[in-house]
């Protein structure tokens, strides 16, 4: 645990996980991850934001203990997901009389959760405030980032934005505050693109709420503190926001090279009309980085041979995994080879449901790809070119 002050009378407890490898038993950490909780000394009431994941419960009281935190009037539970609230029974168990501040929908997942009783809880309601004396705390109610309970808390007097799982990262660093804007960038966007964006919609209407705050500083839950709140709020606006880029995404398998051959050739041929491709073997793939070129990419086409009569399992999964992402994607289409038969193009058609692309005509091949199958990949370049050109990403 390493505790620091973010502003007076405010700081971050922050538990870092340097060798975490994956989150949720889905997501790739290359980077770890940490579990920020924060307490705030009022003049005449102390205030613990979240807690940390149980893993890292012992180190949490510990610190407490160790730098006398003598009592806690109030825990504040911004989100019930364990990795936010799995150490509030310990942290209720060491301070007593403290009460668990929160909303009701994220009162009732913690009861269900954790198992605790009723009478803990104060319940609040959108915009509710609650005084430490000299310091306020605003709640705002943020519903589906990234569940249907999940709210922020604002700390007036120092114009800090406690943002929850909303602008963080799994970035595990021994610095309060990351300066490389570069690395800051990317793990945010790896991030958002993995938990963020299938609420993109949702994002869109609480970065109202925000936008009409004064922020200072905006303190996450994953990942290290914003000191130039302006940097993160620029990228998400980007990020969620209905335009895309000149970019192809490609997620791939090949078996026996001939999937692998049509790939190349239309990656070649997408390249000579001046878009920017993307291609992913999803045998050995970071499904983060997958995720990520989704966020802005205009275009995705799926290339898998056919197992017995469907798609290969690990297009499946890329498939199932984008739709479920719900990126902004305009179009896609589907190419790659056969060795008999099959419905490979009706089972990922019907996998997109909730991207709903405009699908353009896929390429299909007996065994290995002809002169007849390259002339498809090079009509496939040219309506991308076209579609491109259409919504104004390639001059017409």
């Amino acid at each position: 645990m390493v505790f620091r002050t973010v502003t007076p009378g405010c700081y971050s407890i922050a538990a870092l996980d340097f060798d975490r490898r994956l989150f949720d038993a889905l997501i790739p950490l290359p980077d770890g991850t940490s579990y920020n909780a924060y307490l705030i000394r009022g003049s005449q009431k102390t205030a613990l934001i979240d807690t940390v994941d149980p893993s890292k419960e012992l180190e949490l009281v510990s610190d407490l203990v160790r730098l006398g935190v003598d009592s806690i009037d109030y825990v504040i539970i911004n989100h019930a997901e364990q990795d936010h609230s799995g150490s509030l029974p310990m942290v209720l168990e060491l301070f007593p009389s403290s009460k668990v501040v929160t909303n009701e929908k994220c009162k009732d997942l913690l009861i269900h959760h954790l198992d605790l009783e009723e009478d803990r809880f104060i319940t609040i309601k959108d915009r509710e405030t609650l005084s430490l004396g000299n310091k306020t705390l605003e709640f705002i109610i943020a519903p589906w980032v990234h569940w249907p309970e999940t709210m922020l808390t604002y700390l007036r007097e120092d114009r800090v934005l406690f943002s929850c799982d909303l602008f963080g990262m799994h970035y595990a660093t021994s610095d309060l505050f990351l300066k490389d804007e570069k690395t800051l960038y990317t793990a945010a966007k790896r991030y958002y693109a993995e938990i963020m964006m299938p609420f993109r919609a949702s994002i869109k209407g609480h970065m109202e709420k925000i936008g009409a705050l004064d922020i200072e500083i905006i303190a996450p839950s994953h990942g290290p503190v914003h000191n130039n709140p302006g940097f993160i709020l620029n990228a998400y606006n980007e990020w969620i926001s209905d335009s895309v880029k000149n970019e192809v995404v490609i997620p791939y398998v090949s078996m026996h090279g001939s999937t692998r051959k049509m790939v190349d050739h239309l990656t070649i041929a997408l390249i000579e009309r001046g878009i920017a491709v993307k291609p992913f073997d999803m045998t050995v793939a970071d499904t983060g980085n997958l995720a990520m070129s989704l966020v802005d990419a205009a275009t995705v086409v799926i290339a898998t041979p056919t197992v017995l009569f469907g798609p290969h399992p690990q297009i499946v999964y890329a498939t199932y995994l984008a739709n479920m992402l719900h990126p902004k994607v305009k179009f896609a289409s589907i190419i790659g080879s056969y060795g008999w038969g099959g419905k490979t193009t009706d089972v990922l058609k019907a996998m997109m449901t909730h991207i709903k692309p405009e699908l353009l005509e896929p390429v299909l091949v007996q065994g290995l790809p002809r002169e007849a199958s390259t002339r498809g990949l090079d009509r496939l370049a040219d309506d991308i070119a076209r579609k491109h050109k259409e919504i104004g990403l390639l001059p017409p």
